[in-house]
């Protein structure tokens, strides 16, 4: 069986309907997850996994009439854990091209979109021109940071990774990064709905796939 990430839920129903064509009925389905990412996927302060892809995960459990069982990871590509079966699916990760170099993934499971975040008076935009010898800080393994470091980082703009959001924002905060790169949903969450947002802003339009070739044309993210 292919190893799968779980990037949309119809994809994985076939993939689980045609192996349970030649296996024995699947009674369960083992996601895996890394509990970091509000709104997306955390624990609440009760231990609980909550989230947007949690509440997709359960839901797709019951139409298939199995069992959920989150396994929490620490990486989130832990695709050696995947290939021993220790997991079936790796919940809420967005393809680039190493990852799928080891892994198959499936059509998305909702609009995914990019925006730059930084201070209101900055003046920056998502555009190479703009960014130019400024800190621009991305989730490491993330398409986001692919994205980046392939089309930014060569024309003098500063990529710095790190591993959680939560460290982004604090280096943002702190000014230790000019502006970062991530989703409206996490970057609202994480920081521009909370006390520590007040200066900043989504900076310029949005950033996204379908629009990637042709606002990189003209100089962007």
């Amino acid at each position: 069986m292919a190893l799968i990430c779980l990037y949309a839920a119809l994809a994985l129903l076939l993939s689980v309907d045609t192996v349970a064509a030649s296996d024995p009925p699947r009674r369960e389905i083992r996601f895996a997850v890394v509990a970091h990412f509000p709104p997306f996927q955390s624990r609440s302060p009760q231990g609980q996994l909550v989230g947007v892809n949690i509440e997709l995960g359960n839901a797709l459990c019951r139409q298939l009439n199995v069992r959920c069982t989150w396994v929490d990871q620490v990486l989130v590509e832990n695709f050696s854990a995947l290939e021993a079966r220790q997991f079936d699916a790796i919940m809420g990760i967005a393809p680039t091209s190493n990852r799928r170099r080891w892994v198959s993934f499936t059509d998305e499971l909702y609009a995914f979109t990019t925006r730059l975040v930084g201070r209101r008076a900055s003046g920056l935009t998502p555009t190479v021109r703009s960014l130019k010898g400024k800190r621009v800080g991305v989730l490491l393994g993330s398409n986001r940071e692919a994205f980046a470091r392939s089309q930014w980082a060569p024309k003098g703009v500063i990529i710095k990774s790190f591993w959680l959001i939560d460290e982004v924002i604090r280096s943002l905060v702190a000014g230790e990064i000019d502006a970062t790169l991530q989703g409206p949903v996490e970057l609202r969450e994480s920081l521009l709905d909370t006390s520590h947002g007040r200066d900043f802003a989504f900076l310029g339009p949005e950033v996204s796939k379908t629009r990637g070739s042709r606002q990189m044309q003209s100089g962007r993210h």
